[in-house]
């Protein structure tokens, strides 16, 4: 299946070089831009991307609020990856917090692009964990700190090697049980945190201290 994708940009210069990228792909197409985050809401509704590929500096209506209207508004919201320039940006944190799935730098490979886009687009976070560590740093304690409801120990685990960036594959080599434990395993975990993914999972755990930075 062709996977959609909505490009959200104010420069229209890089939105020209994202769509000759993932048009360039078989499996993916562009299926509309917006320059601002005010025209996301409506395109989404009526063409259904599956990843919307979104700045997060834009002048009326910034890629956070976007991506909090989509999370807020939609039953079904589309994948969201954040495209930055700068990795330790508080808008791309606060753009995770928010419900972004992952984020990718404006300065990456086209390959790492698209397998980016390929892998947001089937349910699963884009960690990096060395960025999520470094953001948490940079501003965690901005936010303020959280705390963890009681996880047991297994759970506790698997957070920690999520945390790592392990998939649901590489935990499950690691402590010997099958990938369908693990995502049970990982199930609990989001419903005990209250997280809509591996990504605001993670980020809990560096937030509350359950991971060190």
């Amino acid at each position: 299946m062709t996977i959609r994708v909505l490009l959200v940009d104010d420069e229209y210069l890089i939105r020209s070089g994202l769509r000759g990228i993932v048009d360039s792909e078989d499996d993916l197409e562009v299926v509309a831009e917006a320059s601002d985050g005010t025209e996301v809401l409506p395109l989404v509704r009526s063409l259904q991307p599956d990843v919307v590929m979104m700045d997060v500096r834009m002048p009326t209506m910034n890629g956070i609020e976007t991506t909090r209207m989509l999370v807020e508004k939609l039953d079904h919201p589309p994948a969201i990856l954040v495209v930055t320039t700068y990795e330790n940006d508080e808008y791309v944190y606060d753009a995770l917090r928010a419900g972004a799935r992952g984020f990718v730098l404006k300065r990456i490979t086209p390959e790492t692009l698209v397998e980016a886009i390929r892998v947001v687009s089937k349910g699963e976070s884009l960690l990096f964990p060395a960025a999520v560590r470094q953001l948490v740093a940079s501003q965690a304690d901005n936010k303020g700190r959280r705390d963890l409801p009681p996880l047991t120990d297994r759970e506790g685990e698997i957070l920690r090697m999520m945390a790592a960036g392990a998939s649901n594959g590489e935990i499950a080599q690691e402590l010997y049980i099958t990938v369908e434990t693990v995502k049970t395993h990982v199930g609990n975990v989001l419903s005990k945190i209250g997280a809509r993914d591996r990504t605001q999972a993670v980020i809990a755990a560096y937030e509350s201290g359950f991971v060190s930075v």
